[in-house]
């Protein structure tokens, strides 16, 4: 799909390319809102439209950044904004619209295009559906509150296709894809992904770099990204991913400008991988798992209910540097995670409790409780 194209479901949509605003430029704690502008308008300029938030991302920031830097600047109609209903904002059916109410506020905007219930599980689905939360979703679609109404997801293929069946008036499914993960057993990307065109979903990506994973390569992965040339390593697994049937949005969390422009270079006039790139694909994840690393994608949902504050994604980060790299290149990540900030001192890995609310929340399954053990071994030793 070219940028200029329309999918048929969403013809409201340029492109196939999605600004996800979970991971923003930061300056002092806060959201650097004149680079965050300049990276508004450089998408925008480019002709496309679509942005996604969540109340939680950033701490409630990228919402509020969003009204600074996008819908207090641009006409309504210049842009698609996402967000999504979250199930740490609500206990019960009567929580969703103020909710709701808060999340239009924050953004400024009195209506969203597109409308997600945010990471179904066979877990939260029950919730979800005890409050009445897909009802009240269509209720709003029905009010014009929100024009678009879907779920993003982090489970198996058989919950997936119980939920589509279950609810076939949900109009897409926002998904973790890329190729790392495409054939990976436990997040399934491929099993959920056939599930989507089964029930003839459009499908919108999420985490097409792998929380940065699939940019900063291992060195013996990289090498075969250097000397194929032809982009960077964040083009191959962005084109990747939005290469598949039935794919109409690909989004990246951009916290520069740099990255903004690389990913507009290729995207502005997108091409699928040719089968030369996907053999380099290939030898990539070959080589990428010859060094067995944590699949953290740094999504912090981990970190919302931490009774110790433990910052489990920096954590797990200067792990898989240290991996990579030896124990000094991780140490600085770790000592980041572990130093006092806002006079509240994050707990380090031996700190766990052991409780287990990270790994009832975990997108990827991670057992995490296990890997903080491994990672104060080699840093508190």
């Amino acid at each position: 799909m070219s940028m200029m194209e329309r999918n048929p479901a969403f013809p409201e949509v340029k492109g196939n390319f999605g600004f996800g605003c979970m991971r923003l430029p930061m300056k002092d704690g806060e959201v650097d809102t004149e680079a965050f502008s300049g990276m508004v308008d450089a998408f925008i300029q480019q002709g496309f439209n679509y942005f996604d938030t969540a109340h939680g991302y950033i701490g409630g920031k990228s919402e509020t950044a969003i009204k600074t830097c996008l819908t207090s600047r641009y006409p309504r109609e210049a842009y698609i904004l996402t967000d999504k209903l979250s199930e740490n904002y609500f206990e019960k059916e009567e929580d969703i619209r103020p909710y709701f109410e808060t999340m239009c506020q924050a953004t400024g905007v009195d209506y969203f295009d597109f409308f997600l219930l945010h990471a179904q599980n066979a877990r939260n689905y029950e919730k979800y559906k005890a409050c009445r939360a897909y009802e009240i979703a269509g209720e709003l679609k029905a009010e014009g509150r929100v024009r678009h109404v879907g779920f993003s997801f982090h489970d198996s293929a058989e919950v997936l296709d119980r939920i589509l069946t279950e609810q076939p008036q949900m109009e897409f499914v926002q998904l973790q894809f890329n190729y790392l993960d495409y054939e990976d057993p436990n997040v399934q990307s491929r099993a959920c992904y056939e599930v989507c065109r089964k029930h003839g979903k459009p499908v919108i990506v999420m985490e097409p770099v792998r929380g940065g994973s699939l940019v900063n390569l291992p060195p013996q992965a990289m090498e075969v990204m250097e000397q194929a040339g032809g982009g960077s390593p964040a083009s191959y697994a962005i084109r990747y991913a939005a290469g598949f049937e039935g794919i109409f949005m690909v989004l990246s969390g951009m916290s520069n400008m740099a990255q903004m422009q690389d990913n507009l270079s290729y995207m502005k006039d997108f091409h699928p991988l040719t089968e030369a790139e996907q053999a380099v694909v290939a030898e990539v994840i070959r080589r990428f798992r010859e060094t067995p690393l944590i699949p953290c994608t740094g999504c912090r949902y981990c970190t919302d209910g931490c009774p110790m504050s433990i910052h489990i994604p920096t954590l797990f980060t200067a792990e898989n540097q240290a991996r990579q790299f030896g124990k000094e290149q991780g140490m600085w990540l770790y000592q980041l995670a572990t130093e006092t900030q806002d006079e509240k001192m994050p707990g380090k890995p031996s700190d766990c409790v052991q409780c287990g609310q990270c790994e009832e929340i975990c997108p990827q399954h991670l057992p995490i409780r296990e890997l903080l053990k491994t990672v104060a071994l080699r840093f508190e030793a």
